[in-house]
């Protein structure tokens, strides 16, 4: 049995909670999770990874097991994210890592990059977008409507994604056998989700997500100018960020590798083995490392 750590961090009086996996001395597979979400989602990726490196999965600031102060406390921002995740980094010493994002990992992951582009190996996006492409408009309307305008009319429009049934159809949307989906992991998700000022957190975030689009075309450069080699492992059904977003990865990294799979948003509850599969044939562009088998 791989032993998978449980810990925390202290990054400017904030609680970071993280899942940590492999040798300390070996090079770093940094996975950010994505919305409702929080490492939870790689509980069962962690294991299958474990080898000749250092998996860390830390929960964001409002998600998980990590502090979740009130909005007037701390600004819920993806700049403000990603600054806790790089005091995170330097508490325990990382300075160079390959990411594996999902969802609002993505937006931490290419701040991160753009921040100090030396310091990542590789990219693995699950679900997790740098192109307009990747956007589902039918989804991000009210996103965007709500970040144009946050009155209360664009907030009830949003507010139902907090809840019980947009949450599990996260989990189940383009999954073409959902009996697959352990119910467990949208229940895990909503409790946490149901923290005392939480929602307005993830209010605070939805309204911000409209910012990550100025970033994209500094990401799109960064991918040229680096060549860091991309995976970009989908699921086709997915209809938030629809496989397009994956197809674009070519356009700046023509040497990505695009693989979709017959799934939705989140991968690893219907496709843990294909998915860890080729996180696991892409090792040697990532990490320099042999792959297994």
């Amino acid at each position: 049995m791989v032993a998978v750590h449980h810990r925390t961090a202290e990054v400017g009086g904030l609680t970071v909670f993280y899942r940590e996996a492999g040798p300390s001395d070996a090079p770093v597979l940094l996975l950010l999770h994505g919305y409702p979400t929080s490492s939870h989602m790689f509980r069962h990726l962690i294991p299958t990874l474990v080898g000749p490196y250092r998996v860390i999965a830390p929960d964001h600031i409002g998600f998980g097991r990590s502090s979740a102060p009130d909005v007037e406390d701390f600004p819920y921002t993806f700049d403000a994210l990603a600054e806790v995740t790089r005091g995170f980094l330097a508490a325990l010493g990382v300075d160079r890592y390959a990411l594996y994002v999902q969802d609002y990992g993505a937006p931490i992951g290419w701040r991160l990059a753009l921040a100090s582009p030396a310091s990542v190996t590789g990219v693995v996006s699950q679900n997790g977008n740098a192109y307009d492409e990747g956007f589902v408009p039918e989804f991000w309307a009210p996103v965007w409507a709500y970040g144009a305008r946050r009155d209360p009319e664009n907030e009830a429009r949003l507010r139902p994604a907090l809840g019980r049934e947009a949450v599990e159809w996260q989990y189940t949307h383009g999954v073409p056998d959902p009996s697959l989906i352990d119910p467990d992991a949208w229940e895990h998700d909503l409790a946490l989700l149901a923290r005392p000022g939480v929602d307005r957190a993830q209010l605070a975030l939805f309204g911000d997500y409209g910012g990550n689009r100025a970033l994209y075309p500094a990401v799109h450069e960064w991918l040229r100018s680096s060549r860091v080699p991309v995976l970009a492992i989908w699921g086709r059904n997915d209809e938030i960020f629809g496989p397009a977003g994956a197809e674009a990865f070519r356009r700046d990294a023509p040497d990505a590798e695009i693989v979709l799979l017959d799934g939705g948003h989140f991968l690893l509850e219907s496709h843990l083995d294909e998915v860890a599969s080729a996180v696991v044939r892409f090792r040697p562009r990532v990490l320099g490392a042999p792959a297994d088998g």
